[in-house]
């Protein structure tokens, strides 16, 4: 401690008068607050002098790039210690705390969140100019060893703490051609490496990133899907999609023919990587070490794996798949809390004839305004059918603004879902209005109630109002 003190006094010529420790998360490196007067730095005292060579030359690096990053302004002779500029006590997840818990994602949390991906963007393309990767440390680039040492991280360290039976051959060869596929991934820039948002400071408004010692050179997937898929995060998955696609317009800036097709594949796979390594420092830390903070972590990481499964992330390889299917079976990782207790109710209605009622008495809920898009009831073949009718249906997919119209709806609806069905919700009303309540109106509440019941399996009563027409979606 003492040389923490002799380094500040070196630097502002005053002993420092409080010092204070800092959290310092799960690594091992210790932070105190030392402040004089109206004058704060942070001190960081590390086990690894390359470990704090790399941070002190990247945050240099940075810094002259313009990124928002710490700046170190001493440093000891043996590199064991030096102080950086204070940022604060206020992460970029502490400062998202109220929207995880009320669910609710407030405009100006998503426009932080926005402008973390697009620095981001900037920190991978700018930072990799000029890099020199040789200070990086434990490795220059995210290689096959890397790779190959996270997926046995969560084979040992997670996998064989489950019981899981597997095939050890089997699984060593779909996990070496996984570590081939990603490997393979562009555009590469610089890999931040641990990007999540306890490691972005929130300092006058603005986000700045810290502890980025282990980057290096890698493709930029792995950065995306570590911050959005961070488990106990809880970005809701229409804020997800959002928020690539902000990071994919910065990305452009500097690679204009980026695919977002291709680009999501490739992000999938990243996350299915990232879920495994997070469970994998998770088992370590929670199976092993005993924290209870990492336990704790491990059913929403899986939740997340399960969604992964489900869109057929591994099915390139078949006993990874299968093996990860089978954690997810796993009783202990069952959903504790009932995930079929909400009810949506879907309307369509005539705006002529006034909005639907609310029957639960919660209020609220979603009222979609159809009357913007092409309109079949104003041609005399289709003004005796409804939105149920084939040819109505073809003449609106066709004409396609429907569908664009209905993405943006589901987007917003399927945010309300998942928060409702974590947070025990048992009603969600969603309505569609056009001007006789019988073909646009009928057809997207239709394509709702359908949409919903296939993709989370909650029981939706569909009323279609002016036709007189109910169905129910019953969960399984």
């Amino acid at each position: 401690m003492q040389q923490l003190k002799d380094l500040y006094t070196q630097y502002y010529g005053v002993q420092p008068t409080n010092v204070q420790p800092l959290a310092a998360a799960g690594s091992g490196r210790r932070y105190y607050r030392l402040q004089a007067g109206g004058t704060s730095l942070v001190g960081v005292v590390g086990e690894s002098a390359e470990e704090n060579r790399a941070f002190i030359t990247l945050s240099h690096h940075l810094a002259e790039k313009g990124i928002p990053v710490p700046r170190v302004v001493a440093v000891s002779d043996d590199m064991l210690r030096y102080l950086q500029t204070d940022l604060g006590n206020t992460s970029l997840y502490d400062a998202l705390a109220p929207c995880r818990k009320s669910g609710e994602w407030d405009t100006a949390s998503v426009e932080l969140l926005g402008e973390t991906m697009r620095t981001l963007a900037r920190t991978q393309v700018e930072g990799d100019r000029n890099m020199d990767y040789s200070a990086c440390y434990p490795s220059p680039a995210f290689d096959e060893r890397t790779v190959m040492y996270d997926l046995n991280y969560f084979k040992y360290c997670f996998l064989k703490a489950t019981g899981v039976t597997f095939h050890e051959n089997l699984l060593q060869d779909d996990m070496e051609s996984m570590a081939s596929h990603l490997l393979t991934a562009e555009p590469k820039g610089l890999l931040y490496r641990d990007f999540q948002s306890r490691n972005v400071m929130v300092c006058d408004g603005k986000p700045y990133f810290i502890d980025f010692q282990g980057a290096r050179y890698g493709a930029v997937h792995y950065d995306v899907a570590s911050f959005l898929w961070q488990a106990r995060a809880q970005y809701p998955t229409a804020l997800r999609q959002q928020l690539v696609e902000e990071y994919l317009q910065a990305l452009r800036c500097y690679h204009p023919d980026i695919d977002t097709s291709a680009f999501t594949h490739t992000l999938n796979l990243y996350v299915l990587f990232r879920t495994l390594q997070v469970l994998g420092a998770y088992g370590f830390r929670g199976y092993f070490e005993r924290k209870e903070l990492f336990l704790q972590s491990i059913p929403q990481a899986i939740e997340n794996l399960r969604e992964l499964l489900a869109i057929g992330v591994a099915k390139a390889y078949p006993h990874l798949q299968a093996t990860l299917q089978a954690v997810c079976d796993l009783p202990c990782y069952q959903p504790t809390t009932p995930r079929h207790n909400l009810r949506v109710t879907v309307y369509s209605f005539s705006y002529k004839k006034g909005l639907p009622t609310d029957d639960s008495g919660n209020g609220g809920g979603y009222i979609f305004d159809c009357r913007a898009t092409h309109n079949p009831g104003r041609y005399d073949e289709y003004k005796q059918l409804t939105g149920l009718d084939a040819p109505v249906k073809e003449f609106l997919e066709n004409d396609g603004e429907i569908l664009t119209f209905l993405d943006h709806a589901y987007a917003l609806v399927d945010t309300s879902v998942e928060r409702y069905m974590k947070r025990g919700f048992t009603n969600l009303q969603v309505s569609f209005g056009c001007t006789g309540g019988q073909h646009r109106s009928v057809y997207s509440a239709q394509a709702m109630a359908e949409h919903l019941h296939q993709k989370y399996n909650v029981e939706v009563l569909l009323i279609h109002r002016e036709r007189n027409i109910t169905q129910l979606f019953t969960a399984q």
